[in-house]
């Protein structure tokens, strides 16, 4: 299977952000013929703001940017990861969630998870990020299935809480993927250890498309460095903090080589 991976910018304003989304996806499409291109977490808008958040959040379906991802995903014919939305509160609640949402090459959805880790936490420097004022959490663990793989979701936070990947390994993930919005500090002690690690754990191909540049007027960075890492631990393709795209070609032969190496479902003694 064919992927992209694609870093933008979720700091401008919505229109701007969505359409240079949608051109870098239109170059990766021209140049890569992928089968799946998956996009960063709230790639359309990004901001610590909670007004803001709501005011950006959108009906799924229904919701223009929805819209125009199940468009792009059916007439490209590709299977679209679309990274997260904020999505308006469903059954009356009072918060928008932080949610990906698959298409496939129809442009039907065939995946929604609502980000389960909330990100509430205080940074190196000293800044304070709580994205549970923010965005509501989500309960259940997605997978979907995609040409020969089981693909599983997550959410940029959620990747330092292994319960969650073992949760998607039992569900049979060949593929996690986990769209971000890392923020530079932490990206930079962190992104990449972390990335390879669950990717050598759970023995699963990770693709991580994060944003990257300022937000929030230019008072906050993302730290872009989105990565493709194969179950061996190594990485396949990686960015530095430009926008733009990467690709790999996955493998049931890569798969299937490491798990046979390395039993470790078989060999796991504590669940």
């Amino acid at each position: 299977m064919k992927v992209v991976v694609i870093q933008t910018n979720g700091g401008d304003t919505k229109d701007r952000n969505v359409d240079t989304a949608f051109k870098v996806m239109e170059q990766a499409v021209e140049n890569e013929a992928p089968d799946l291109i998956a996009l960063p977490e709230n790639f359309a808008f990004y901001s610590t703001d909670a007004q803001a958040m709501a005011d950006h959040a959108e009906d799924l379906p229904g919701g223009p940017t929805y819209e125009r991802l199940a468009a792009f995903a059916r007439d490209k014919g590709v299977i679209l990861h679309a990274g997260s939305l904020t999505e308006k509160p469903a059954n009356g609640g009072d918060k928008p969630f932080n949610t990906s949402v698959v298409f496939d090459r129809t442009g039907q959805e065939i995946a929604r998870y609502r980000k389960i880790h909330r990100f509430d936490i205080t940074g190196p420097d000293g800044t304070r990020y709580f994205e549970s004022d923010v965005v509501g959490g989500g309960r259940e663990i997605i997978t979907y299935d995609a040409e020969d793989f089981t693909l599983g979701c997550a959410i940029c936070f959620d990747l330092r809480f292994g319960e969650l990947f073992f949760r998607l390994r039992d569900a049979g993930s060949d593929v996690i993927v986990i769209p971000s919005a890392f923020t530079h500090a932490t990206g930079k002690a962190h992104w990449e250890t972390l990335i390879r690690a669950r990717a050598i754990e759970f023995q699963t191909y990770v693709l991580a498309p994060d944003q990257t540049g300022s937000f929030d007027d230019g008072t906050k960075r993302t730290w872009g460095h989105s990565m493709i890492v194969d179950p061996w631990g190594r990485v396949l393709a990686s960015m530095q903090e430009e926008t733009g795209y990467i690709s790999a070609t996955l493998t049931r032969k890569q798969l299937d080589k490491v798990r046979n190496r390395i039993p470790v479902p078989d060999l796991r003694v504590l669940r």
